[in-house]
């Protein structure tokens, strides 16, 4: 029971007193005792309002005070009740009162501020909940995932995204970093950590795109190497070449020297395939910036089908076109382009070997352009080094077909991953922006 109710008992129970005591003092026929009776109820009345108004009603403002707190409306205020010892806990508790009420709008200016920065961020944030279930993304971090609809992202541990960065996130230790490299030739710095919220510890995790900034280092790093290698080989095989062309021309005339010409000619010709050889290297720092214009990638891709199918018949593979009925409109340069499929469809060929499909496929939403083929596929430690420069999984490769198709299609804007699905097939997609 609040106060004021045992004050008002109080009150109750003192007067039926008094009145019981007046009621007898009204029978004993004394005047005197009778008014006596009656001063003592009138200053006892008196005495109860000051106590009410000195002391009850301050305690019961206070308490107001106290379910406004309890409701957190931190915007109203305590009257003064023109108690000097009232007056100054009311003040103290509008001075409180006005302190909350300015430290929630702040914190809330913070949180607002901190989402916008989150939301505008490059860097990809994931926040889990207890269960270890996703509870946000940024924009960053849904375009990383590579995963179109936000649905099927948010309230899923991480291990059940279809996505190759969601599984490398998972395997990272907590508080710790580490560099992931993935088979869409993205490379990333994945950070585990977590924050306290009303004393619970939530995982998120930071992901930072460093691909832009490597790839410019490795081609920097490869541009003068190979320039340099270049240089010195042409020029050293082309005395060379110029000296052997001398021999075989002064052996030639003389008799008995076949054999001596042979291994001249096979040393010149081992000339040519070095030189050859260099210049392959060479051309990759070579691509020009791309003249695109706008086309329907039906037509570049039926055209390049074409160019491919002769090849793919000799080892008894079929080409299967699943374009889309509407061809997607896309700005590309043709010619670089068209190289581009010709090294996938190559490899995919290659993968395959004799006797199995390649699957075309075009869609409008997004727009997207699929090579699949029915090959050995990729195993898992093959993915993160597939972009890398000069590596190759094929015996005498050079590793600088794939290099080729990264520096177009990033010419291109266009974003892309290659790897093997659940169901056996190896896919490589393309996205335009």
């Amino acid at each position: 029971m609040r106060i004021r109710g045992l004050f008002w008992i109080l009150s109750a129970l003192l007067l039926s007193v008094l009145a019981i005591i007046t009621y007898h003092a009204f029978y004993t026929e004394s005047s005197f005792m009778f008014f006596f009776v009656e001063g003592i109820v009138i200053l006892t009345i008196i005495y109860l309002l000051v106590f009410y108004s000195r002391i009850i009603k301050p305690l019961n403002i206070i308490g107001n005070g106290m379910e406004l707190l309890k409701e957190q409306d931190f915007s109203s205020r305590l009257s003064r009740v023109g108690q000097k010892e009232a007056d100054r806990i009311v003040d103290i508790f509008n001075k409180m009162m006005e302190q909350l009420k300015n430290e929630r709008l702040h914190l809330r200016e913070q949180n607002h501020f901190l989402d916008l920065l989150i939301n505008a961020s490059p860097m990809g944030v994931i926040m889990l909940n207890l269960d270890k279930e996703v509870l946000s993304v940024n924009p960053a971090a849904h375009k990383m995932l590579g995963i179109p609809s936000l649905p099927d992202i948010v309230g899923k541990h991480l291990p059940e995204l279809d996505s190759p960065l969601a599984a490398e996130l998972e395997s990272i230790p907590l508080y710790d970093s580490q560099t992931v490299r993935l088979n869409d030739a993205n490379i990333y710095k994945c950070t585990h950590s977590s924050f306290v919220d009303r004393g619970f510890h939530h995982s998120f995790y930071l992901v930072e795109m460093l691909t832009q900034e490597v790839f410019k280092a490795e081609k920097k790093a490869y541009e003068k190497v190979i320039r340099m290698i270049a240089h010195e080989v042409n020029n050293t095989t082309a005395g060379i070449t110029s000296t052997l062309d001398t021999l075989e021309a002064t052996f030639s005339e003389m008799q008995d020297t076949e054999d001596i010409c042979e291994v001249l000619r096979v040393s010149i010709e081992r000339c040519y395939s070095m030189s050859h050889f260099i210049t392959n290297f060479a051309d990759v720092v070579r691509i020009p910036e791309p003249q695109t214009k706008t086309q329907p990638l039906n037509a570049v891709v039926f055209s390049c089908k074409r160019f491919m199918e002769t090849i793919c018949l000799n080892r008894n593979i079929r080409i299967v076109m699943e374009l889309d009925p509407v061809s997607p409109v896309v700005n590309l340069d043709n010619s670089l382009f068209e190289q581009v499929l010709v090294n996938i469809i190559k490899n995919a060929s290659e993968s395959i070997d004799h006797d199995g499909e390649i699957y075309i496929r075009t869609s409008r939403n997004p727009v997207c352009l699929e090579i699949a083929d029915t090959g050995k596929g990729i195993d898992k430690e093959t993915e993160a080094k597939l972009f890398s420069p000069f590596f190759s999984t094929k015996r005498g490769g050079q590793g600088i077909g794939l290099i080729f198709i990264r520096e177009v299609l990033q010419k291109h804007n266009c974003s892309f991953s290659l790897r093997t699905y659940a169901d056996g097939l190896t896919r490589f997609r393309i996205l335009f922006e």
